[in-house]
């Protein structure tokens, strides 16, 4: 008897590689972007999605009649059909928040299925990190045929982990950067969410240093050769061309734009030199999850969040 498979994959790209390469199974495209704006624990509810509306229309412009999330769900209502579920995601932290979100889904519609996980990263013989739409042909039947099936204690800790994330205390994530679990990448992600937050001493968070070292250290053009820069040198976060655009304009006072050259100014010199703080002046202010970003910072002395 033919296995039933759902697969809930990152996004179109994903989903149409596997169906270029006729993949066994339906798949469940997961649109959304859960590692900015506010966040409600129960993720099937008109709550959750009244807040997502309004988040994604206000700070990126998307019109409401675009958000379809809520109607995509409905092929959950089918779930006792499948067999089992794959979960195809990657090792970034845009990635890991969606997946926790998902793993939470299934657990709210007290889905029984097994769940497995397919999550690309490092690939042996590859210096960089790869995304799964960025694998060979080869490479990604590998990582399926590699698939992870996820054990209680890992669907626990993705339930406590989405709970937190949805709540006003994120040093509660702490202790999860070092438990063990099937989530490779976890603790790198969760490293990179807490340094999301403005820095105690400068005002900077780790992506808008970065930003700032790159205008300083590459012979970047323009705002959009820079936006490639981010691209390429984000490490663990897996952001895209909204959302790297959005922070590059919040950062715009800080630098110069002419002669077919970004140079930092000497507000942008300051900034990047720790020499004075500018949280409020960048302006910043997004939610993640539960909680505002100008509403903490970040201690590297304490390696924790202080509320402001």
């Amino acid at each position: 008897m033919a296995k039933n498979i759902l697969h809930i994959t990152n996004g179109d790209s994903l989903t149409n590689y596997l169906n270029e390469l006729n993949f066994e199974g339906d798949i469940f495209t997961w649109r959304e972007m859960l590692c900015e704006g506010p966040v409600v624990p129960l993720i099937d509810s008109e709550d959750f999605f009244e807040k997502r509306r309004a988040f994604l229309n206000e700070t990126y412009n998307i019109k409401l009649s675009d958000y379809t999330f809520n109607a995509d769900l409905k092929i959950l209502e089918n779930a006792d059909d499948y067999n089992e579920i794959n979960l195809w995601f990657e090792y970034d932290l845009f990635c890991h928040i969606n997946l926790i979100a998902a793993i939470n889904l299934l657990h709210q519609k007290n889905i029984k299925k097994p769940i497995y996980l397919i999550c690309s990263g490092y690939i042996d013989g590859e210096k960089l990190l790869k995304g799964l739409s960025e694998l060979t042909t080869q490479q990604l039947k590998t990582h399926y045929d590699n698939k992870i099936l996820l054990q209680k204690d890992d669907k626990d800790m993705a339930i406590a982990i989405w709970r937190t994330y949805c709540g006003t205390d994120h040093n509660i994530l702490k202790p999860y950067i070092t438990k063990k679990s099937n989530f490779k990448y976890l603790t790198n992600c969760l490293k990179a969410h807490s340094k999301r937050f403005p820095n105690a001493k400068t005002g900077l968070c780790t992506i808008e240093e970065n930003i700032l070292k790159l205008i300083n250290e590459k012979n970047i053009k323009s705002k959009n050769h820079l936006l490639g820069y981010c691209l390429n040198y984000q490490g663990y976060y897996g952001f895209g061309d909204i959302q790297f655009r959005r922070m590059i304009e919040k950062l715009s006072f800080l630098f110069d734009e002419s002669g077919n050259v970004l140079t930092l100014n000497s507000e942008g010199l300051k900034a990047l030199n720790g020499e004075k703080n500018y949280l409020n002046e960048i302006d910043n202010n997004i939610a993640f999850g539960g909680i505002n970003r100008l509403d903490f910072v970040f201690s590297t002395t304490e390696n924790k969040l202080i509320k402001k």
